[in-house]
Protein backbone atom coordinates (compact mmCIF):
# COMPACT_ATOMS: atom_id res chain seq x y z
CA UNK A 1 0.00 0.00 0.00
CA UNK A 2 1.38 3.54 -0.66
CA UNK A 3 -0.29 6.53 0.90
CA UNK A 4 0.40 10.38 -0.17
CA UNK A 5 2.88 12.28 1.26
CA UNK A 6 2.06 14.73 4.23
CA UNK A 7 0.09 17.71 2.66
CA UNK A 8 3.36 20.15 3.13
CA UNK A 9 5.31 17.40 1.45
CA UNK A 10 2.88 17.32 -1.70
CA UNK A 11 2.42 21.54 -1.88
CA UNK A 12 6.05 21.13 -2.51
CA UNK A 13 6.14 18.75 -5.25
CA UNK A 14 3.10 20.33 -6.91
CA UNK A 15 4.86 23.54 -6.73
CA UNK A 16 7.99 21.68 -8.24
CA UNK A 17 6.35 20.04 -10.73
CA UNK A 18 3.89 22.04 -11.85
CA UNK A 19 0.66 23.23 -11.05
CA UNK A 20 -2.35 25.42 -11.55
CA UNK A 21 -3.45 29.04 -10.28
CA UNK A 22 -6.98 29.34 -10.19
CA UNK A 23 -8.57 33.16 -10.53
CA UNK A 24 -11.90 32.54 -9.44
CA UNK A 25 -12.55 34.44 -6.40
CA UNK A 26 -11.33 37.77 -8.13
CA UNK A 27 -14.22 40.26 -8.51
CA UNK A 28 -16.39 39.23 -11.34
CA UNK A 29 -16.03 42.51 -13.37
CA UNK A 30 -12.32 41.24 -13.96
CA UNK A 31 -11.48 37.86 -16.13
CA UNK A 32 -10.75 34.47 -14.26
CA UNK A 33 -7.39 33.18 -15.71
CA UNK A 34 -5.73 29.61 -15.34
CA UNK A 35 -1.93 29.41 -15.72
CA UNK A 36 -0.70 25.43 -15.97
CA UNK A 37 2.61 24.63 -15.69
CA UNK A 38 3.82 20.67 -16.75
CA UNK A 39 7.04 19.04 -17.43
CA UNK A 40 8.28 17.47 -20.62
CA UNK A 41 6.23 13.90 -21.38
CA UNK A 42 8.35 12.22 -23.29
CA UNK A 43 10.75 11.90 -20.17
CA UNK A 44 8.16 10.64 -17.97
CA UNK A 45 7.28 8.16 -20.64
CA UNK A 46 10.34 6.48 -21.18
CA UNK A 47 10.97 6.25 -17.56
CA UNK A 48 7.53 4.43 -17.58
CA UNK A 49 8.40 2.07 -19.61
CA UNK A 50 11.59 1.23 -18.17
CA UNK A 51 9.32 0.67 -14.95
CA UNK A 52 6.46 -2.04 -13.59
CA UNK A 53 3.54 -0.14 -13.43
CA UNK A 54 2.71 -0.28 -9.52
CA UNK A 55 6.35 0.85 -9.35
CA UNK A 56 5.73 3.62 -11.89
CA UNK A 57 2.73 5.33 -10.72
CA UNK A 58 4.41 5.03 -6.93
CA UNK A 59 7.13 7.05 -8.11
CA UNK A 60 4.80 9.62 -9.30
CA UNK A 61 2.68 9.09 -6.17
CA UNK A 62 6.10 10.44 -4.10
CA UNK A 63 7.32 12.75 -6.22
CA UNK A 64 9.93 10.99 -7.78
CA UNK A 65 8.45 11.39 -10.94
CA UNK A 66 6.35 14.41 -12.06
CA UNK A 67 2.00 14.19 -13.05
CA UNK A 68 1.60 13.76 -16.23
CA UNK A 69 0.20 17.05 -17.73
CA UNK A 70 -3.16 16.41 -17.79
CA UNK A 71 -3.56 16.37 -13.85
CA UNK A 72 -1.88 20.04 -14.77
CA UNK A 73 -4.70 21.11 -17.33
CA UNK A 74 -7.71 19.25 -15.52
CA UNK A 75 -6.60 19.77 -11.77
CA UNK A 76 -6.70 16.19 -9.92
CA UNK A 77 -4.14 14.75 -8.42
CA UNK A 78 -2.59 10.79 -7.42
CA UNK A 79 -3.75 10.18 -3.84
CA UNK A 80 -3.18 6.59 -3.08
CA UNK A 81 -1.99 3.55 -5.57
CA UNK A 82 -2.54 -0.33 -4.14
CA UNK A 83 -2.44 -3.58 -6.13
CA UNK A 84 -4.96 -3.34 -8.66
CA UNK A 85 -6.79 0.30 -6.87
CA UNK A 86 -6.04 3.78 -7.62
CA UNK A 87 -7.50 6.68 -5.58
CA UNK A 88 -7.46 10.45 -7.16
CA UNK A 89 -8.54 13.89 -5.79
CA UNK A 90 -10.16 16.44 -8.05
CA UNK A 91 -10.87 20.01 -7.48
CA UNK A 92 -14.15 21.27 -9.61
CA UNK A 93 -13.35 25.23 -10.92
CA UNK A 94 -15.10 27.53 -13.05
CA UNK A 95 -12.50 27.09 -15.93
CA UNK A 96 -14.05 23.16 -16.16
CA UNK A 97 -17.62 24.37 -16.65
CA UNK A 98 -19.50 23.73 -19.88
CA UNK A 99 -22.08 26.40 -20.85
CA UNK A 100 -24.88 25.72 -18.79
CA UNK A 101 -22.60 26.11 -15.22
CA UNK A 102 -21.09 23.09 -14.42
CA UNK A 103 -18.39 21.29 -14.84
CA UNK A 104 -17.94 19.55 -18.28
CA UNK A 105 -18.83 15.89 -18.18
CA UNK A 106 -15.99 15.41 -20.23
CA UNK A 107 -13.77 16.48 -16.61
CA UNK A 108 -15.67 13.85 -15.07
CA UNK A 109 -14.94 11.26 -17.69
CA UNK A 110 -11.21 11.93 -17.93
CA UNK A 111 -10.40 11.90 -14.27
CA UNK A 112 -12.71 8.02 -13.91
CA UNK A 113 -10.97 7.08 -17.18
CA UNK A 114 -7.59 7.87 -15.79
CA UNK A 115 -8.17 6.09 -12.37
CA UNK A 116 -9.62 3.23 -14.38
CA UNK A 117 -6.92 3.00 -16.28
CA UNK A 118 -3.97 3.56 -13.38
CA UNK A 119 -5.87 0.50 -11.58
CA UNK A 120 -4.82 -1.68 -14.33
CA UNK A 121 -1.30 -0.16 -15.27
CA UNK A 122 -0.90 -1.39 -11.49
CA UNK A 123 -1.17 -4.80 -12.79
CA UNK A 124 1.16 -4.66 -15.57
CA UNK A 125 4.93 -5.92 -15.33
CA UNK A 126 7.45 -4.24 -17.42
CA UNK A 127 7.16 -4.29 -21.53
CA UNK A 128 3.39 -4.46 -20.81
CA UNK A 129 1.18 -1.47 -21.57
CA UNK A 130 -2.19 -0.84 -22.28
CA UNK A 131 -4.86 1.40 -23.61
CA UNK A 132 -8.51 2.00 -23.42
CA UNK A 133 -10.90 0.48 -25.69
CA UNK A 134 -13.87 1.63 -24.56
CA UNK A 135 -15.46 3.81 -21.14
CA UNK A 136 -18.78 4.08 -20.20
CA UNK A 137 -20.13 6.77 -17.48
CA UNK A 138 -23.15 7.29 -15.73
CA UNK A 139 -23.23 11.01 -14.48
CA UNK A 140 -25.75 11.17 -11.17
CA UNK A 141 -25.86 14.38 -10.02
CA UNK A 142 -24.17 17.47 -11.22
CA UNK A 143 -21.13 19.17 -10.12
CA UNK A 144 -20.06 22.50 -9.44
CA UNK A 145 -17.17 24.70 -7.76
CA UNK A 146 -19.17 24.75 -4.71
CA UNK A 147 -18.77 20.88 -4.65
CA UNK A 148 -15.55 20.82 -3.39
CA UNK A 149 -12.76 18.28 -3.63
CA UNK A 150 -13.88 15.00 -4.88
CA UNK A 151 -12.72 11.33 -4.68
CA UNK A 152 -12.08 9.21 -7.67
CA UNK A 153 -11.63 5.34 -6.49
CA UNK A 154 -10.53 2.97 -9.70
CA UNK A 155 -10.41 -0.49 -8.89
CA UNK A 156 -9.75 -3.74 -11.46
CA UNK A 157 -12.09 -6.15 -12.26
CA UNK A 158 -10.68 -8.87 -14.85
CA UNK A 159 -6.90 -8.81 -15.67
CA UNK A 160 -6.35 -11.21 -18.99
CA UNK A 161 -3.95 -11.58 -21.16
CA UNK A 162 -4.76 -9.08 -23.83
CA UNK A 163 -7.52 -7.19 -21.97
CA UNK A 164 -8.80 -5.94 -18.58
CA UNK A 165 -11.93 -4.05 -17.10
CA UNK A 166 -12.24 -1.66 -14.44
CA UNK A 167 -14.90 0.32 -12.79
CA UNK A 168 -14.82 3.80 -11.15
CA UNK A 169 -16.36 6.07 -8.87
CA UNK A 170 -16.96 10.28 -8.19
CA UNK A 171 -17.72 11.12 -4.43
CA UNK A 172 -17.57 13.89 -2.72
CA UNK A 173 -16.23 14.39 0.71
CA UNK A 174 -19.23 13.02 2.18
CA UNK A 175 -19.25 9.97 0.52
CA UNK A 176 -22.58 11.07 -1.49
CA UNK A 177 -22.31 9.17 -5.27
CA UNK A 178 -21.75 11.60 -8.62
CA UNK A 179 -20.76 8.89 -11.27
CA UNK A 180 -19.27 5.97 -11.52
CA UNK A 181 -18.11 4.45 -14.96
CA UNK A 182 -16.56 1.03 -16.27
CA UNK A 183 -14.11 0.17 -18.94
CA UNK A 184 -11.96 -2.24 -21.02
CA UNK A 185 -8.37 -1.92 -21.94
CA UNK A 186 -6.42 -3.42 -24.23
CA UNK A 187 -3.49 -5.33 -22.88
CA UNK A 188 0.01 -5.45 -25.35
CA UNK A 189 3.28 -5.93 -25.09
CA UNK A 190 6.13 -2.98 -25.31
CA UNK A 191 7.84 -3.30 -28.84
CA UNK A 192 11.66 -3.99 -27.96
CA UNK A 193 11.40 -5.37 -24.34
CA UNK A 194 11.22 -8.53 -22.48
CA UNK A 195 8.14 -9.19 -20.56
CA UNK A 196 7.94 -11.21 -17.45
CA UNK A 197 5.31 -13.71 -16.72
CA UNK A 198 2.08 -11.97 -16.36
CA UNK A 199 -0.87 -12.97 -13.25
CA UNK A 200 -4.34 -13.21 -14.88
CA UNK A 201 -7.87 -14.24 -14.14
CA UNK A 202 -7.51 -16.55 -16.83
Amino acid sequence: MTTKPEESSAAICQCRFGGVIDMATVAPQFPRERIVHWDDPRALAEAGRAMSGRDFLDAVLRGALPSPPICHLVDFTFERIDDGRVEMVLTPQESQYNPIGSVHGGIIATVLDSVMGCAVHTKLPRGRAYTTLEIKVNYLRGVNRETGKMSAVGWVVHLGRQTAMAEASLCDARGKLFAQASTTCLIFDVPGQSVPALNTDR
